[in-house]
């Protein structure tokens, strides 16, 4: 018998027991829609073998990881070529995990992985709420005829939530039509205080790793300089400590971008230091 130790490709410090964890991290790997640079289906495996390169405590929030109680469930496996079909395997298994009364932490993946958590959480939560971190709009109503499309995750998930209770941060790309949907329902979060519209709401955070300037995140399928630095993104998940986070996801890393590694790092420690406020 073989005595090892052999390499574990799960994140680290995750609870082994799926039944005592609080938080379920899944790999969401599906990048059917992406309308530029495709990849971001090959993060979750990378971010994985990336987090061994962490220290397993945040300076930032003073916590461990194994203070998180979190289980690593691995990926899904998807149909390719088969969008409807993927999103309603994200939809279904994140369904369980609210009925088994825990949070999920998806991984992805494109954006649209998004829309399916949402559908699912709704079932279980009223007054849903949703923060979002990202460079695009992502509010099309449809991209080249297709309605099912990343560009257009947030607009699904606010007919949803209600658009009246989604805060964006980091926008900077987008159709003039998406930004006058934004200045109707203020939809625009400059500052921490404009989050205070929802401290009474059940908030899930959606963190598209684009917001970060490319300087920070090159790996990403559509890069947009201008971006939020990494402290400016820390700075807003300590202020969202304080409020009732029901679950959330990290997405749009496509690490083959960026051949030097930093990107999928960065992406590492971000979902770190996310997991720390939930």
């Amino acid at each position: 018998m073989l005595r090892g130790p052999f390499l574990d490709r799960n994140w680290m410090a995750e609870n082994k027991d799926y039944a005592s964890s609080d938080i379920i991290m899944l790999g969401l790997p599906f990048d059917g829609t992406v309308s530029y640079r495709s990849g971001s289906r090959f993060a979750p495996e990378q971010i994985r073998l990336a987090s061994w390169g962490l220290e397993e405590y945040s300076p930032y929030f003073d916590k461990h990881l194994d203070e998180c109680n979190f289980h690593d469930a691995g990926d899904l496996e998807f149909p390719l070529g088969n969008t409807e079909k993927s999103l309603l395997y994200i939809e279904q298994n994140v369904e369980d995990i609210y009925k088994d009364k825990k949070k999920v932490f998806g991984i992805g993946g494109e954006h649209l992985v998004t829309l399916p958590e949402i559908k699912a959480i709704s079932k279980f939560y009223n007054n849903l709420a949703i923060v979002h971190f990202d460079a695009h709009t992502d509010l099309r109503e449809e991209y080249l005829g297709e309605a099912l499309s990343h560009s257009a995750v947030i607009r699904h998930c606010g007919n949803i939530v209600g658009f009246e209770n989604i805060k964006q941060i980091g926008i900077r790309s987008g159709m003039k039509e998406e930004f006058e949907l934004m200045k109707k329902y203020n939809t625009k979060a400059v500052k921490y205080s404009d989050l205070d519209l929802l401290k009474d709401k059940n908030i899930f955070v959606t963190v598209d790793l684009d917001v970060l300037d490319t300087s920070v995140m090159p790996g990403t399928g559509t890069p947009e300089a201008g971006g939020l630095n990494f402290n400016d993104l820390i700075g807003w998940f300590k202020y969202l400590a304080d409020f009732n986070i029901i679950g959330a996801d990290v997405v749009e890393l496509a690490p083959d971008y960026d051949s030097s590694g930093v990107s999928t790092a960065v992406a590492t420690k971000v979902i770190r230091e996310l997991l720390m406020i939930l």
